[in-house]
């Protein structure tokens, strides 16, 4: 097995997650395989942002904190049904925990996270940012005017499992800037295309002029 390779963090964030562990409780995050058997059945698409799906673009393996999946808002029903009793969904949204259950059906905001764990003694295992929608399509939650048909963003590794596109994940990365983002951003942009590259540069260039990144994007 490739050895991974370990996760570049700063003190600050180490820090951060002394204190999000305290307060939160602790992660035991599934890999894409588990994911995978986590989601078989779910009739709704379902795809991986984060690092992860850098490292499936790349195939340089690293440490990952979390598995990031996503779905649309439309679908969270569907989650909702597909898990039944047999994992607790919770709404987090700027530090506000609120369980996704028939009391509240709804998340806290289609810009929140639903985390997944067992139960309260249980860690998490799943991170999952949501992702807006405009009648059933894809929509970027940096740049609003960026709607697609889902296929169009995501593509499919050789396991099997959707990937969101490896220039919007930097896209979003670029936003945190954080170790593990600037390591992410140094493997995958040799292996770009040109148009991904392109689109990449103007993005970042229209959401964060003046971005440490936009020379190594040149």
């Amino acid at each position: 097995m490739t050895a991974r390779e370990p996760l570049p963090r700063s003190a600050e964030e180490m820090a951060e997650d002394e204190a999000f562990f305290r307060r939160y409780g602790a992660w035991a995050p599934f890999d894409p395989a588990a994911l995978r058997e986590f989601m078989a059945g779910f009739p709704r698409p379902w795809w991986i942002v984060g690092g992860w799906s850098i490292e499936a673009f790349t195939g340089a393996p690293r440490e990952h904190e979390d598995v990031d999946l996503s779905i649309l808002a439309c679908d969270v029903p569907a989650l909702r049904e597909h898990v039944g009793d047999r994992w607790h969904l919770w709404s987090n949204h700027g530090g506000t925990l609120r369980p996704l259950d028939d009391r509240f059906p709804e998340p806290l905001s289609v810009e929140s996270q639903i985390w997944v764990r067992a139960g309260a003694q249980d860690p998490w295992v799943i991170d999952l940012p949501i992702t807006p929608d405009r009648d059933g399509l894809w929509t970027n939650k940096r740049m609003p005017a960026h709607v697609a048909p889902l296929e169009q963003v995501t593509w499919v590794a050789a396991d099997g499992i959707r990937y969101l596109r490896p220039e919007i994940t930097l896209l979003y990365k670029a936003a945190l800037q954080r170790p593990k983002d600037d390591r992410d951003l140094d493997r995958t942009w040799p292996l770009l295309e040109p148009g991904a590259r392109t689109w990449l540069r103007e993005a970042v260039r229209e959401l964060y002029p003046g971005h440490a990144w936009l020379e190594r994007l040149a």
